[in-house]
């Protein structure tokens, strides 16, 4: 399952760039297979151009990528942030990652030693670290648990609109069927009133010629005790199904409720 499979992505990516205009921090948004689900956002030279740029720094950049969690320190000294997106079941869909902030005003010597490692100019790595923003751990912390807040909170709103609707959907569908099976059991039960009166009929006219014939009616009258049982039976039988009817009503007459409230 994919976000993009349910959620409303221009809302999406509004909160990211909302979130990264107030807060001057990098991120974006990948999916469960790492890649790149929203635009990028105040993305730096330093990070994109100059560290990622060089093989080693895209090596190291996409460890980090993949194995940083929640705030920690980058293998280029900046700070960065990776928070899962997932579902209240636990289903993990992806994360929001960024940051490439400084944590205070940077000591140029180590970054130069890192520029070196590299193979990046040192000048030029200098020049486009004086250009990233400075935050403090605690404000970079409490930017990113807020993005990560906001984006879980919009991406379990967007899953429940859209699955929920199904389920309702699916359940009117049951309803309307649940319905139409009543409707016929209403039918067949009327049918069967009416074949329990014929049989009570037939029980009677045979108990009444079986008393007319005497001694020679006497198997008759068996045969007439019999339909009497039977009629008996079925009337028992008619008012079991009827209750089961009414109940089977009741329960559809509660669905529909739900369905109305929730749908509301």
């Amino acid at each position: 399952m994919k976000i993009e499979d349910f959620a409303n992505m221009e809302q999406f990516e509004a909160i990211m760039s909302n979130w990264a205009k107030a807060t001057g921090l990098a991120t974006v948004a990948v999916g469960a297979d790492g890649k790149y689900i929203s635009d990028c956002y105040n993305f730096t030279d330093f990070c994109i151009k100059l560290t990622r740029g060089s093989a080693e720094g895209c090596r190291r950049c996409e460890k980090c990528d993949a194995e940083g969690q929640g705030v920690y320190h980058c293998h280029a000294g900046l700070v960065d942030f990776g928070i899962p997106l997932k579902l209240y079941d636990g289903t993990v869909l992806g994360s929001v990652i960024g940051g490439q902030v400084l944590p205070e005003n940077p000591d140029e010597d180590k970054f130069r030693q890192t520029a070196r490692e590299l193979g990046i100019d040192e000048d030029k790595y200098i020049d486009a670290l004086n250009k990233v923003n400075v935050k403090t751990e605690e404000e970079i912390t409490a930017s990113a648990n807020l993005l990560g807040q906001v984006m879980n909170n919009f991406i379990n709103a967007e899953y429940n609109a859209k699955y929920n609707g199904t389920i309702i959907d699916s359940l009117t569908d049951g309803v309307k069927q649940c319905e139409d099976y009543v409707t016929n059991i209403k039918n067949n039960t009327k049918n069967l009133d009416a074949i329990q009166r014929k049989q009570n009929i037939l029980a009677l006219n045979a108990s009444i010629e079986a008393a007319r014939a005497g001694e020679a009616g006497k198997g008759f009258t068996v045969v007439a005790n019999e339909v009497g049982k039977l009629a008996k039976s079925c009337t028992e039988l008619n008012k079991e199904i009827s209750n089961n009817v009414n109940s089977i009503s009741n329960v559809i007459n509660g669905l529909t409720e739900l369905k109305f409230n929730t749908a509301n």
